[in-house]
């Protein structure tokens, strides 16, 4: 069986996602302390979960949200296979702004 090549490299080096789900729980406490600039901690779910995530949690720990399953569905494997990735918030809009737009991160990958 062939591997799928996104697993091992990934699409791109560096790129810019939204954060989902920031408005759930508390969450919205920990986007509210965001700021340009700020470095997050990305946790991949474990292996064998339905539908996996890569979860943006800020330096403190606090969830913040997940990314775009198109994103985690790829960044996931390559994540459990050893690859990093950081990740910066570029901006946090407004509460006025749709959650789904409110919290945009950079993200860079390093090789694995």
């Amino acid at each position: 069986m062939r591997e799928d090549a996104t697993a091992t490299h990934p699409p791109v080096e560096q790129f810019h996602s939204a954060v989902y789900g920031t408005v759930f729980g508390r969450r919205m406490e920990a986007v509210h302390r965001l700021h340009a600039g700020d470095a997050l901690i990305l946790v991949p779910d474990p292996p064998g979960t339905d539908n996996p995530a890569v979860w943006v949690h800020a330096a403190g720990g606090d969830v913040v949200g997940h990314l775009p399953f198109a994103v985690s569905g790829w960044l996931v494997p390559w994540m459990l296979r050893g690859g990093r990735c950081r990740a910066r918030v570029q901006r946090v809009e407004a509460d006025d702004v749709a959650s789904w737009k409110r919290v945009i991160v950079h993200l860079t990958l390093a090789a694995i």
